[in-house]
């Protein structure tokens, strides 16, 4: 008999620090499951929006997805000279009006507390859930929910 949580041969666990090719593959074989569990529906898609400065360096960015009628924001940066510029408010509304036009009625993101929760609050997101203690003790990872 094998011990809980140990893998019966010939199988065999390999931990190791971040290996690309193994996302790659990862995503790959996820996004076929997801296909054949969703028919019909088209696959998930990124989406990202970024603003540029006068020369042309990257000042502002968010990057995300849409699937069937969801959006999600995965990162979201604002150079730390142009933070109040703005330049925020523009990604965020960039990437709503875009995941409109893909056909999502909802968009979900997560933010530390030590991040920008507030941010999206202000711009009609709500919390839906709050997981304390990540990812250390006094801070929290705080999941919200926009409505388009």
């Amino acid at each position: 008999m094998t011990p809980p949580g140990a893998l019966p041969a010939p199988y065999r666990t390999v931990v190791a620090g971040g290996l690309p090719e193994l996302d790659q593959r990862l995503s790959r074989e996820l996004d076929a499951f997801n296909a054949a569990a969703t028919d019909g529906v088209a696959p998930a898609r990124e989406l990202t929006v970024q603003v540029l400065d006068a020369s042309g360096e990257l000042a502002a960015g968010l990057s995300g997805w849409t699937w069937g009628v969801a959006a999600g924001i995965g990162m979201t940066w604002v150079r730390e000279d142009s933070r109040g510029d703005g330049l925020g408010a523009g990604l965020l509304a960039g990437f709503e009006d875009e995941a409109r036009a893909r056909g999502c009625t909802h968009v979900f993101v997560t933010s530390f507390t030590f991040q920008a929760p507030g941010f999206y609050e202000r711009r009609g997101y709500r919390e839906i859930f709050r997981w304390e203690g990540v990812p250390t003790p006094g801070a929290a990872d705080v999941h919200l929910r926009k409505e388009l």
